[in-house]
């Protein structure tokens, strides 16, 4: 018979699939076996190729001899096959598909969400870019107005030395010319003298002297106390009632007042108290609830003022709108038209939202600034000693607001604190 050309050798770079294809029928392997020059063959193949051969036998590859037709079956090549097989599957390649269509779907998905997100931080950082520079424009604005105050106190201030320091040289001048002129003419009358003394005639005729008042007086310390004086306090003063917004002097309103709260005569203290006080009922006041509004109304432009709490355990303060319901007990929050700072145990510091937002403190403020911008709309409240950011509102009130106060109900026989509207720059 006829020997079969042999296989060449798998080459390492080949496909699985012809390392497992027999050299004989060309195909994968049928139940293969391994011959033990070690290579593999379908069993019905080598068993037909051998078939009829008497004596030796040869490897249809390598064309070894063996002395009897023996070989034995290969279970791994057998599984491998097999695996080969079943993913050459219809079935197997419907499915290969269906996870290769999911899995490209879900990285497309998974692009497109990440593309989103790449333009939406774009777009954030171009925000924050233009709110950066608009924000860095306000705040050269900001500074180049408290400038031109500092210079024009600067200005006035040196003008005013300047006149100052010219009336008192023109003094001098004037006593010293005067001096002067006394002298010249004493020198001629000595002179008149002398020369008569020569010849004793007669008592010369001498010119009268110019009377020299005393010299005058000049204080040292009079004169330069203004100016070493504490300059910079001074100056800040004075910038302090150019600011703008400037603190407002705000009064307690007493018709809103709750009948427990007492309002001082000047009606910048309010202090809950224990026994209610009849109070004539109008539309203004506060019924429910130990609440109090000022006096002052804001509908536009930009406003502050500064409220001292002291060491009061529990107090609320804000704004609220002109139309809130003053008969209810109503929760505040800015959808029933307040706008809210809260303490609540003596040291749980809330923003008036719904639900509260719980807020952390560096330290508890003695004195709360409330700063109110009607056109942007915002309400925001600082730590006023020393101006750092407590929360801000940013959907604020629309129409007329009034600043809200409201010293709460004392608890456990505690000693009821006041709240004290402040209206210097060093007031409290």
């Amino acid at each position: 018979m006829a020997a079969a050309p042999a296989a060449p050798p798998p080459s390492s770079k080949g496909s699985l699939r012809e390392d497992l294809t027999c050299a004989i029928c060309c195909d994968l392997f049928q139940e293969p076996v391994m011959l033990s020059c070690m290579h593999h063959f379908c069993k019905a193949c080598i068993s037909r190729y051998w078939r009829g051969t008497l004596g030796p036998v040869t490897c249809p590859q390598c064309r070894k001899e063996f002395r009897s037709k023996q070989f034995q079956t290969n279970y791994l090549v057998a599984a491998m096959v097999d695996k080969v097989r079943s993913s050459s599957s219809d079935t197997y390649i419907r499915n290969l598909e269906k996870q290769l269509s999911a899995a490209l779907q879900s990285h497309n998905s998974r692009k497109e969400d990440l593309l989103c997100t790449i333009r939406k931080d774009r777009d954030k950082m171009d925000i924050i870019k233009r709110v950066g520079a608009d924000l860095q424009g306000c705040v050269k604005s900001e500074f180049r107005a408290l400038h031109q105050i500092l210079e024009e106190e600067e200005n006035h201030t040196l003008d005013q030395l300047r006149r100052e320091e010219a009336e008192e040289l023109e003094k001098v001048q004037r006593h010293l010319e005067a001096a002067e002129l006394a002298v010249r003419e004493l020198e001629d009358n000595i002179k008149l003298l002398q020369q008569s003394n020569i010849t004793l005639t007669e008592f010369p005729q001498l010119r009268p002297c110019v009377e020299v008042n005393m010299a005058p007086d000049f204080d040292v310390s009079a004169f330069s106390g203004k100016y070493l004086a504490p300059l910079q306090y001074i100056t800040w003063r004075r910038m302090f009632k150019a600011l703008k917004p400037g603190p407002a002097a705000l009064t307690f309103d007493a018709e809103t007042a709750h009948p427990s709260i007492h309002v001082s005569r000047d009606k910048t203290v309010a202090v809950e108290c224990d026994a209610m006080t009849p109070q004539p009922s109008n539309s203004k006041r506060f019924v429910q609830c130990v609440n109090i509004l000022a006096s002052q109304a804001f509908q536009s432009g930009r406003h502050y003022w500064e409220v001292e709490v002291g060491s009061s355990p529990k107090w609320d303060l804000g704004v609220a709108s002109e139309t809130v319901d003053r008969r209810t007990r109503i929760k505040l929050s800015p959808e029933h038209g307040y706008w809210t700072l809260r303490l609540r145990n003596g040291s749980e510091y809330w923003a008036g939202t719904q639900p509260w937002t719980r807020l952390q403190l560096g330290s508890p403020p003695q004195r709360i600034g409330v700063y109110l911008d009607c056109d942007e709309r915002k309400v925001a409240f600082y730590n006023a000693d020393d101006m750092s950011p407590l929360c801000l509102f940013s959907k604020g009130p629309r129409g007329k607001v009034f600043p809200f106060f409201s010293p709460c109900i004392s608890e456990n026989g505690q000693k009821p604190h006041p709240m004290k509207l402040l209206h210097g720059a060093l007031s409290g």
